[in-house]
C-alpha cells in the first residue's frame, strides 16, 4: 500500500477514520455484548472482546505507521481486517448455535442499520462528526434486550468496517485478508499447525471453539 493507494489516512490522524469510529463502536458494542450474553468464565469471551479490540488497535497503529512506512501499515491493516473476520465467526456461531435467525442482507433491519453509515465513498476518508454521536445512532439495536438484534447489528457494523478496509480491487482484498489471516495465526502462535496443515488452502485457521 503506498502512495495514493493507502488504505488509511497518513501521519497518525486515526480518531477521525470513519474505520476507526465503527471498529471503537465494534469493540465497545462487543465488551457490553459479551457481559451480558458470553459466561465471563468462558474462553470466548475473552476471544470475541480481543479480536475487537485488535481490530481497532491496528487501525489506530496503522495510521500511525502509514506516514514513514507502508509496509508496515500494510501488514497491521491486514491483521485488523483478520481479526474483524474472526469476530464476524463468532457472532455466526452465536446465532448459529443457538439457533437463532441471522439477518439477510437485504432484511428490513440489516438495511436500516447500513443506512446509518451508507452513502459513503469506498475509502476511508475523515469524518468530522462527533463519534460520540455516531455511536448513538446503532443505541436501538446495541442496547437491544435481544441478544438476536445485538448480534446481527453487530454483523452488519464488522461488514461495514470490512468495506472501509477492503481495497477496492476484490482480488487485492483477497490478498489483504490471506495475509491477514496468516500473520493473526503466527500471533496466535498457530504457525506450527499451518506447517501440519490445519490452515486451509484459503489462509483460514481451523477451530474447535464453541460458545461459552
Amino acid at each position: 500500500m503506498s502512495g495514493d493507494t493507502s488504505t488509511l489516512r497518513p501521519h497518525g490522524g486515526y480518531r477521525r477514520l470513519r474505520s476507526f469510529q465503527v471498529t471503537e463502536i465494534i469493540y465497545d458494542g462487543t465488551v457490553a455484548f459479551c457481559d451480558r450474553f458470553i459466561d465471563k468464565r468462558s474462553r470466548t469471551h475473552d476471544q470475541m472482546v480481543q479480536a475487537a479490540r485488535s481490530g481497532r488497535q491496528n487501525i489506530a497503529e496503522g495510521s500511525r505507521a502509514s506516514a514513514t512506512s507502508s509496509q508496515t501499515e500494510l501488514r497491521l491493516v491486514n491483521v485488523a481486517r483478520a481479526s474483524l473476520d474472526e469476530l464476524l465467526l463468532d457472532y455466526e456461531d452465536f446465532l448459529r448455535q443457538r439457533k437463532l435467525k441471522q439477518w439477510e442482507k437485504d432484511d428490513s433491519e440489516a438495511r436500516r442499520v447500513r443506512a446509518v453509515g451508507a452513502a459513503r465513498e469506498r475509502t476511508d476518508q475523515s469524518d468530522q462528526t462527533d463519534p460520540a454521536d455516531h455511536k448513538k445512532n446503532y443505541s436501538h439495536w446495541l442496547e437491544h434486550s435481544d441478544s438476536a438484534v445485538v448480534a446481527n447489528a453487530m454483523i452488519c457494523l464488522i461488514h461495514q468496517a470490512n468495506y472501509l478496509l477492503d481495497p477496492p480491487d476484490p482480488r487485492a482484498g483477497a490478498a489483504v485478508r490471506r495475509r491477514g489471516r496468516l500473520q493473526r495465526a503466527a500471533c496466535r502462535g498457530a504457525v506450527g499447525k499451518a506447517e501440519a496443515g490445519d490452515l486451509s488452502s484459503d489462509g483460514s485457521v481451523g477451530s474447535d471453539r464453541s460458545v461459552g
